[in-house]
């Protein structure tokens, strides 16, 4: 078994200042990674940098960024449970349909909705409010933004199965 200080450093930055609760560092590395994104995706597009593995990576490492902050924070206590189990099930469940849809019925491209993007944006709320109250300690009631994000993932998820099973079923049909 490895000792506390060994398994430490295998997490990634932001995980580890929100586990040691170092919250204003994790604010800024989140934020910094966050505006790095933006910048790769920009210039990707903007320079027709793209690829059919970045195309997968990319979505793939924003996802990771983004479920490994909301199961640390809910490790530690700043977001609840039931909120993070709706984030971590949506993926997986969307991660499932399109692993079955390529195998049952080919190839596709994915491509995020609107009620997607609206979703992400407003997870990427919750992690930015929640380590921002952390870091400065306002201890303001953060209920709505959780419950919005829990509706924006429900949703988002639900859109994902419907369209996918329509389009699945179509493809199955040819």
């Amino acid at each position: 078994m490895k000792s506390d200080s060994t398994r430490r450093h295998f997490r990634p930055p932001v995980i580890w200042l929100i586990v040691e609760r170092d919250f204003g560092a994790a604010l800024l590395l989140f934020v910094i990674a966050g505006a790095s994104d933006g910048l790769d995706g920009y210039l990707a597009k903007r320079f027709d940098w793209t690829s059919e593995l970045g195309g997968v990576l990319d979505p793939i490492a924003d996802k990771f960024l983004m479920v490994s902050c909301f199961i640390a924070l809910t490790g530690i206590g700043l977001v609840p449970l039931w909120l993070t189990l709706i984030v971590v099930a949506r993926d997986l469940i969307i991660i499932g349909g399109a692993t079955a849809y390529h195998y049952l019925a080919g190839g596709f491209s994915a491509a995020p909705t609107l009620l997607s993007k609206i979703n992400t944006g407003v997870q990427i709320l919750v992690v930015l409010a929640v380590l921002g109250d952390a870091w400065l300690q306002l201890h303001v009631s953060l209920a709505p933004l959780l419950w919005l994000a829990a509706a924006t993932a429900l949703a988002s998820g639900a859109h994902y199965v419907l369209s996918w099973s329509t389009r699945a079923r179509r493809a199955m049909r040819r």
